[in-house]
Formats: C-alpha cells, structure tokens, sequence
C-alpha cells in the first residue's frame, strides 16, 4: 500500500465515528460537492451504496463532476459498482458535464469506463460545443476521436455547430466545419447555424458557416 493511499484510509478510518453522528446521506453528497475523498473512502468501506441520488436525483458521481472534484471522481471512477451512465432527471450524464465544463481529464476517464460518447436527444457533443472557454477544442477533438456523431440531434433537431455558433468560439466552429458538419441543417424552428450566430450577434462565426454553405452549394450541381 503506497503512502498516499495508506494516508486516504487512515483518514477514512477517522472520519467513521463522526460520519456515525452526522447524516451519512448528506455527509456522502457534501463529500462529493467538496473532493473529499476520505470521506467517500470511509463510506465505501461500510459499503455504503455509492449509485444512491440526492433528492434531486443525482449521484456522487455527476454532483462531483459537477464541481470539478477531481480526487472523488478519480476514486468513484475505479469502483466498479459505480455506474457511470446514471443520469439526472434532465437526462445528463456524467460525461455530458464533463464536456460541458471542459474537465478532459475527468472525460477521457470516463470515456475509458465505457461512458456513452452517442445517446439520444442532448449528447456530450451538443454541451462540449456550448462552451466559450479554448479548452472546449480539445474536447470537441476527444469526442469525434471516439466516434461521437457530428451532426446529432437535440430534441428540436438542433445540431452541436448550432450550439458552437451560439455559444462557442469562432475556432470551435471552424473546427467542426473541418471535420464535416453539415452547415445547411436545420432545426425544427427551421434555423440554420447561421441563424444561430446572428441572432446571438456572433459575426465571426456566422460568416465562417456562411461560407461554408457557399462552398457546398459551389460543389453542388445545377438541377435542371
């Protein structure tokens, strides 16, 4: 047993008493939310039911995600009992936030626990594309390394690089270009990316969708 391990169990072995006194359903959640993870050692120890939601219906592992605890989620991560597509009532997933948040670390840990990188309506694709911060590139880039669909649907149809001309920044949208999202989608409102970007004021980005747009209409031939 190595010295930081031992230091985890040690300290979980103490935290046991207390937890006996204190409510351990909100001991475990409030461990997740701060990276406490002798605590979550402790806990596991009594076999405490590490899948077990919060009242609004969220595990240990998203609300750690959430917040960014990484020493937790890495320990969670290594449980094999913990299932890394529970989902909040909104239908995110673990990954999901982690795409959102820009956490590449924690995403390429839960990719490599079989966390779905494809599902229906909103996907990890959908949320990496809705941040503004540089890091999301490299996001972007993880989830089309595993396969993500590029060109997946909301429940309105909306696509992730209508969530990049929206949200994200000009380099994200013209790395989705690239990589072959289709520019001349439209949602069910009938909105195109292009669309998106002006109606957020987004000149930059509108204008690289609209020139991609012209570059396939260029390629494609006339109908007679």
């Amino acid at each position: 047993m190595n010295n930081h391990l031992k230091i985890i169990v040690f300290s979980a072995i103490i935290s046991l008493s207390s937890l006996s006194h204190a409510g351990t359903f909100d001991r475990f959640f409030q461990a997740a939310k701060t990276d406490d993870e002798s605590a979550i050692v402790g806990l596991t120890l009594r076999s405490f039911d590490l899948n077990i939601v919060d009242e609004h219906g969220e595990t240990a592992l998203l609300i750690a995600v959430r917040n960014g605890s990484d020493k937790v989620v890495g320990f969670l991560l290594k449980q094999p009992s913990v299932k890394v597509e529970a989902r909040n009532p909104s239908g995110e997933s673990p990954l999901m936030l982690a795409a959102l948040q820009g956490e590449l670390d924690m995403a390429t840990r839960l990719i490599q626990r079989k966390a779905e990188v494809n599902k229906t309506l909103w996907t990890p694709l959908h949320y990496a594309c809705s941040n503004l911060e540089p890091s999301s590139d490299a996001m972007v880039r993880l989830l089309l390394e595993h396969h993500a669909y590029i060109d997946a649907e909301s429940p309105n149809k909306s696509t992730p690089l209508m969530m990049a001309a929206k949200y994200g920044h000009a380099d994200l949208v013209a790395l989705l270009l690239e990589e072959g999202a289709d520019p001349m989608l439209r949602n069910e409102q009938g909105l195109t990316a292009v669309d998106f970007a002006r109606q957020a004021g987004r000149s930059e980005q509108a204008n690289l969708i609209a020139a991609a747009i012209r570059a396939r209409t260029a390629k494609t031939p006339a109908t007679r």
